[in-house]
């Protein structure tokens, strides 16, 4: 993986709030008021560091989807993943994970999406998230790069006056996914949960079907989050995923659990070549589970 490097690195305004497409669902009361899912985009500052130490302050965008008939709601981080290749990273955009999104506020949160620094209009020329060569891999210091932006939005989210940043959930898909794991084991305020939807990293479907990078690494860094993770936390992985396998997450996970991390495992059917899509691909497959887990939370 190439280290993209750029001597100005791109900025938005901060503070800038950008209107999308508004009215985009509707639902109906019992009373036959209707409310609006609605689109926004603002722009979040952050400091990060790469994994040889280079500094990077800039903004990056963030996606919300909110009912805007409801006052206050509790929030969902939905952190994305990373493209396996290097022309995939390039040609990335704004992550708005629109149907999931949109599923999620029907459950009563707001859904906050950062597409993460170094990624589509928040890459600022570096990649932030590179973690090495496929036998040096620092999982850790890439992850925790992620982590430190979902710090910075939720931070910035007090500010916001429909978001109750006193309780919440966190989400993460494919590299998303560890970022989220990474997070629970900040116990970050506010943060009473967090799901890891297909989560690792170093994975090459076509290159190297189910043989990540560092297996092994990816193993002990989840054992590691777990001697300081509070929250409980929700594992589902496909079980045809070609990032990863079918064995791989389940050891992951087992060294969480036995780390002493909280956590339930499930195992989502295959969905058609590659099940590591099945976050958006397959959602019926992994909703009952989901809705049973935040109702055991208290959502």
């Amino acid at each position: 993986m190439a280290v993209f490097n750029s001597k100005k690195p791109a900025h938005v305004a901060s503070e800038i709030k950008y209107w999308c497409a508004v009215t985009v669902l509707w639902l109906f009361s019992p009373v036959y008021s209707t409310a609006a899912i609605v689109e926004e985009i603002i722009a979040v500052p952050v400091t990060v560091s790469t994994i040889y130490g280079q500094s990077v302050s800039q903004n990056i965008q963030v996606t919300i989807w909110r009912d805007d008939s409801v006052e206050k709601a509790p929030f969902l981080v939905l952190n994305h993943g990373r493209p396996a290749t290097d022309s995939g990273l390039a040609s990335m955009g704004r992550q708005r994970y629109e149907a999931n999104a949109q599923y999620f506020v029907s459950r009563g949160f707001v859904a906050l999406i950062p597409t993460r620094a170094g990624y589509g209009p928040s890459s600022g020329g570096t990649d932030i998230e590179y973690s090495g060569t496929c036998q040096s891999r620092q999982y850790p210091a890439a992850w925790g790069a992620g982590a430190d932006q979902t710090v910075a939005l939720l931070k910035h989210a007090k500010t916001l006056p429909y978001v109750d940043t006193s309780r919440g959930v966190l989400v993460g898909q494919s590299v998303g996914g560890a970022v989220t794991m990474a997070l629970a084991a900040r116990n970050v305020e506010g943060v009473v949960a967090a799901v890891n939807f297909a989560g690792g990293g170093g994975g090459n479907p076509d290159g190297s079907p189910e043989r990540p990078c560092r297996a092994d690494l990816i193993e002990k860094t989840f054992s590691d989050y777990a001697r300081t993770a509070k929250v409980p936390t929700l594992w589902m992985y496909s079980e045809n995923d070609r990032y990863w396998g079918k064995l791989l997450p389940k050891k992951w996970f087992d060294a969480f659990v036995a780390g002493g991390g909280r956590g339930s495992f499930v195992s989502l059917p295959a969905f058609k070549a590659d099940g590591h899509a099945s976050f958006t691909g397959n959602p019926d497959a992994w909703k009952p589970a989901f809705e049973a887990f935040i109702k055991s939370v208290g959502f």
